[in-house]
Order: C-alpha cells, then sequence, then structure tokens
C-alpha cells in the first residue's frame, strides 16, 4: 500500500490553499516577519512558494515562468493565492503524462530529471517553506495557523 503521488500534488494544493487563506488576515507588517536571515521575510517566502511553483510547471511543460509580484500589504496574498492555485493544478495536470524525463538547459547544462522527482521536489520545495514562513511569523507573535493543522493526517480527515 503505498501513498500517490497524485494524492500528495492534491495535499499539496489543499495545504497551500488553507495557508494563504490563512495569511489573508495578517496585518501588514507581518510580512516583514523572519528569523534569522532577513532576505527571507514572510513576504518574500509567500512570493517564493509561488515563483517555485511557476518554475516547477515551466520545468514541466516548457512554458514560460510567470514574474510573481512581490506582496506590500496583506491585500496582495489573495493574487499570490490565486496564481498559486492555477500553478498547482498545471503541476497536478502533468501527472496525465506518466514517468518520463525532463529536459532543462540551465547554464550552457543539459540537466536530466525524471518527471517524477520534478513533482516530487515541487511537493518538498512547497512543504518546507510553509514550514519556514509559518515558523517566521510565530517568532515574531503572528500565529495563522498550526502545521499539524496542514500535514497529511489533516488532509485525509478533511478529504477522506
Amino acid at each position: 500500500m503505498t501513498v500517490t503521488l497524485e494524492r500528495l500534488l492534491k495535499h499539496l494544493a489543499w495545504a497551500n490553499d488553507k495557508v494563504y487563506t490563512a495569511a489573508e488576515s495578517l496585518p501588514d507588517e507581518a510580512l516583514g516577519a523572519y528569523i534569522v536571515n532577513s532576505e527571507w521575510t514572510a513576504g518574500q517566502i509567500l512570493e517564493h512558494i509561488v515563483g517555485g511553483a511557476t518554475w516547477y510547471v515551466h520545468r514541466l511543460t516548457g512554458e514560460p515562468w510567470t514574474d510573481i509580484p512581490f506582496p506590500k500589504s496583506a491585500a496582495d496574498i489573495p493574487n499570490l493565492k490565486k496564481m498559486l492555485a492555477g500553478f498547482d493544478a498545471q503541476i497536478l495536470g502533468c501527472l496525465a503524462e506518466g514517468e518520463g524525463t525532463v529536459i532543462e538547459n540551465f547554464d550552457s547544462k543539459e540537466i536530466i530529471r525524471k518527471r517524477s522527482t520534478v513533482l516530487s521536489q515541487a511537493i518538498h520545495h512547497a512543504t518546507e517553506h510553509r514550514a519556514q514562513l509559518i515558523d517566521a511569523l510565530n517568532y515574531k507573535g503572528f500565529t495563522i495557523i498550526n502545521l499539524d493543522s496542514i500535514d497529511l493526517w489533516s488532509y485525509e480527515s478533511a478529504v477522506g
């Protein structure tokens, strides 16, 4: 018995939606929250997760990636959430192609990855940065969501 990549990608989209929905309630000053490295503020992380998602779409489909606007206030988060939902849906749609190779030329070097590796990395990337975001916010006193409420157990309880 295994957890399928499809289920994990659906969890990715579900958890992203939960976090960005919760982040919509943040005061504007929360976007500057960080733990140690001031280059990784909550605003930067919110932008980076979406930026990563468009990059994974690019890697999987060859479509050009989209420039992601940096959130200057909490009022910008709904747009990021909408963009992220679209990218998450495109990433999930790439499962239909089955396993295969994804080829990218980067810095004059050909990089070849299995499609399942790129999809798995998309999941891992968003997961690590959601945790980073929530920790940075908590560290500065902005509690929006508990990590346990977006784990696979919670996803299974919510959707079956």
